[in-house]
């Protein structure tokens, strides 16, 4: 748990979850602004002289794309080419990087990348010291230029400085992600609430799968490769760049179209919410693949983000009990190059 939230008021509970007293959070965010503690999330820094070149090796990412503009989303994968960690890159200084994944594999990512920084001039950082604030809605952007003085960067870029930034996410409402000193949380949470409802991070959680965007966590680790999370889909696999950690794998999965699953969105006919890793099944009892997370919609319903297989399914599915419809994804499911993304 982490000890800033209770600076928002907010409740923690298991599973990463902060909850508030608004009623009907979901369908509150359809109409006006609001915020949230994104406990969730966790950062992980790296720092030094040989930081480039040491994440140029591990990543998914070709880091000189994070320049201070562009935030590329990234991932580090076993020389199988299995996912430890999917992350979004930001540079905060010519040395100095930051990683924003799902908080229960910070430490995980930081031993595994400590058997190889200790070859670089690189120093690994779990920053526990930071807090991450979720805004959503129309006025977010104003809301952040006027609060931390940094006008809103569009999705995948960043703004700011080495204090405080700004990370714009997609979604079906504009979404901007801060990152600040634990220590202003209090004060700046009191200004902002003056004009944004606190929420439940439950809503940050469900635009993420309004999004397509799945941040893997711990349970999850080393199951998945790169594209059944559909990550080269949202930019966050480099094609062009030379050698890292699970590349050949990745790579050949790609040209050989070897990805036998991939992420998909659908919603349940009723509100009871499956926990991860529960079965998708087809008419037959067949299972297609398995939830990778689930939160209620504005009407009670319940969405999903799922790993299932490609095959054309037996209808009807259902999960957890319940009928699932597939829904269609907000983005097109083939390559994007993040050095396209980064030069629009």
């Amino acid at each position: 748990m982490k000890d800033w939230i209770a600076a928002t008021g907010g409740r923690q509970e298991a599973g990463h979850r902060v909850t508030f007293e608004t009623p009907a959070a979901p369908r509150v965010a359809l109409d006006t602004t609001v915020m949230t503690p994104l406990a969730h999330l966790g950062v992980l820094d790296v720092e030094g002289a040989d930081a480039e070149r040491f994440l140029q090796g591990q990543t998914s990412a070709q880091v000189s794309l994070a320049d201070g503009g562009f935030a590329p989303l990234t991932c580090f994968c076993t020389p199988k080419g299995r996912v430890l960690a999917n992350a979004q890159l930001m540079r905060i200084a010519p040395a100095h990087f930051r990683l924003i994944m799902h908080a229960s594999l910070v430490p995980s990512l930081a031993e595994h990348l400590a058997k190889f920084a200790a070859f670089y001039k690189a120093e690994l950082r779990v920053r526990d010291d930071l807090a991450l604030l979720g805004l959503i809605g129309r006025e977010a952007p104003a809301l952040a230029e006027v609060r931390f003085d940094a006008a809103a960067p569009r999705p995948w870029h960043q703004a700011g400085d080495e204090a405080v930034q700004l990370l714009a996410h997609p979604g079906p409402r504009p979404r901007l992600l801060v990152c600040l000193p634990a220590e202003r949380v209090e004060e700046d949470w009191q200004r902002l609430k003056e004009h944004a409802t606190p929420v439940d991070n439950a809503v940050w959680r469900l635009q993420d799968i309004q999004a397509g965007l799945a941040w893997l966590n711990a349970e999850q680790r080393d199951t998945y490769l790169p594209q059944m999370i559909n990550w080269e889909a949202l930019g966050g696999i480099s094609f062009k760049k030379g050698c890292y950690t699970g590349q050949e794998v990745v790579a050949r999965a790609h040209f050989r179209g070897q990805v036998k699953k991939r992420l998909v969105r659908a919603q349940l006919d009723g509100g009871l919410l499956p926990e991860p890793g529960s079965a998708i099944e087809d008419a037959n009892d067949k299972r297609l693949g398995e939830v990778l997370g689930a939160e209620l919609d504005a009407y009670g319903e319940a969405e999903v983000l799922a790993v299932m297989s490609t095959k054309e399914p037996a209808l009807p599915l259902r999960c957890a009990g319940q009928k699932l419809k597939l829904l269609k994804l907000p983005y097109a499911v083939e390559r994007l190059d993040p050095e396209a993304l980064a030069a629009r």
